[in-house]
């Protein structure tokens, strides 16, 4: 049963994929944003923590969907939805490949946390977790800095998940010196960091768990630089993979406090070169698990949990097209769902906080425990593991993976379990006076769409698929 309820904390002030809300008392309003003279909510991005759960131990489904009315799940849970077991049981467990894990501060508490949850579930150690700071050294955890608190939760949910999900890979957590913001601040030293991995041949798939809406960059030249990871990590036959974010159609603007009253997406997901993850919902029925398009923006019990506000809040799978970039040859098949334009997720995993995931915490600013986490930040680390499994049957880097994903779906693979209900439409209080507002999205259909990709997996067949041995 849950303890106590803990706020919400900024994770990079819009670099985040998911979205925090946190009460905070409002100075003057950015213009065409939120007013009032009383304490309201901010939106802001960073890692979606729903607060302690349980300080001795996870909480089961069962006992959460009791206390708060939301579900949650434990690392198990996510095996079975995604049919592991055939694949440890043959040794296929991400056996020497290595996941890279990038994230500002990182957690200083890190390699102990790990050791929890992995006694709490039976889980063995990563055969190699090491940490590094090509960009510069980190500064000193502050337990009463917000910012370093989200990253903190940021890095244990990435680095608890992809490791949960491939026990036998290797983790390489990159931290960087400077939290990345809407815009540009932040991202020279994760490029820098990044090509030092893919140079130095450190990893074999990357998880990003950060993005910023792609209307904060001024024009494609400014974006255009921090392009330079990608481009080695193509050259070199790594997989990078970046989270769609968690605001539905709409995104968050440079001001880290409203939104963009239209569809927008974000980089570096839209990039063609990155492989985008979007967000489902795992519901449990009978044993089984079924996927839908993760929107929670509507659901009362999940946002009064973490926000104690009824909402409507944005929360939901970021997708929609790029202002960059034009539709990639990967994505012809699917032009009359993209237009002319790059068409993001290109895939999903498990990111509803109706169905959110427990990781085990005690860096400091919050007190030590068990606690609720959900977004598409949770959803690429989880994608990462799956990269990292395929990687080891074929016995090489997969590298840019998209063409294959869209060729899967084309030909309707075992793997990959289309998605076809929910959307991603979000509604929000903004403005001066304050009203209502609606964005809609897109609907998850048949095939490929801008919610989900072009759907969820069965590892079992996926892995396999995606490596290029089909037929197990």
């Amino acid at each position: 049963m849950r303890k106590a309820r803990i706020a919400a904390f900024a994770a990079g002030a819009g670099a985040l994929a998911a979205t925090v809300i946190a009460a905070v008392a409002p100075a003057a309003p950015a213009a065409g944003g939120p007013a009032g003279g009383q304490p309201r909510l901010v939106l802001k991005p960073g890692v979606v923590r729903l607060g302690l759960v349980n300080r001795s131990g996870p909480s089961t489904t069962a006992q959460c969907e009791q206390a708060d009315g939301i579900a949650c799940y434990q690392p198990g849970q996510l095996r079975a939805a995604y049919n592991l077991a055939p694949l440890y049981a043959k040794g296929i467990n991400g056996k020497g490949k290595t996941i890279v894990i990038v994230d500002s501060f990182g957690s200083p508490t890190i390699r102990r946390d790990l050791a929890t949850f992995d006694k709490q579930f039976g889980y063995p150690a990563p055969p190699s977790f090491k940490i590094i700071h090509p960009a510069g050294n980190i500064p000193r955890y502050n337990p009463n800095n917000s910012d370093m608190i989200g990253w903190a939760s940021e890095t244990t949910l990435d680095v608890e998940y992809a490791h949960a999900l491939a026990p036998g890979a290797n983790i390489l957590l990159v931290e960087t010196p400077v939290s990345e913001t809407e815009g540009v601040t932040g991202f020279p030293q994760i490029v820098t960091a990044e090509k030092y991995v893919i140079n130095h041949s450190l990893g074999d798939v990357i998880s990003q768990s950060f993005s910023a809406t792609e209307e904060t960059f001024k024009n494609y030249a400014q974006l255009k630089p921090l392009r330079a990871a990608y481009t080695d990590a193509s050259a070199h036959h790594v997989t990078v993979l970046a989270a769609s974010g968690d605001s539905g159609a709409a995104d968050v603007g440079l001001d880290q406090a409203t939104y963009f009253l239209r569809p927008v997406t974000s980089w570096p997901d839209s990039d063609p070169l990155v492989t985008a993850v979007g967000g489902t919902q795992l519901t449990l029925n009978g044993g089984k698990f079924t996927s839908v398009a993760w929107n929670d923006t509507y659901n009362k019990a999940a946002n009064e949990f973490f926000a104690v506000d009824p909402g409507p809040n944005p929360l939901a799978s970021g997708g929609g097209k790029s202002e960059f970039f034009t539709r990639p040859g990967y994505q012809a098949g699917v032009r009359s769902v993209v237009g002319a334009r790059r068409g993001v997720p290109d895939i999903a995993m498990s990111g509803a906080c109706n169905g959110a995931v427990q990781v085990y915490e005690s860096f400091g600013g919050q007190p030590a425990g068990w606690s609720l986490i959900c977004g598409t930040s949770e959803a690429t680390p989880e994608f990462a593991a799956i990269v990292a499994l395929a990687d080891q049957v074929a016995g090489r880097r997969l590298g840019q993976i998209n063409r294959t994903l869209y060729a899967l779906s084309a030909r309707h693979a075992p793997g990959i379990v289309d998605v076809t209900s929910g959307n991603n439409t979000v509604s929000f209080t903004q403005g001066t006076p304050a009203k209502l507002v609606t964005v809609k999205g897109y609907p998850a259909r048949a095939g490929y769409d801008l919610v989900t990709g072009v759907g969820t997996i069965n590892a079992a067949s996926f892995v396999y698929e995606l490596a290029g041995i089909p037929g197990h």
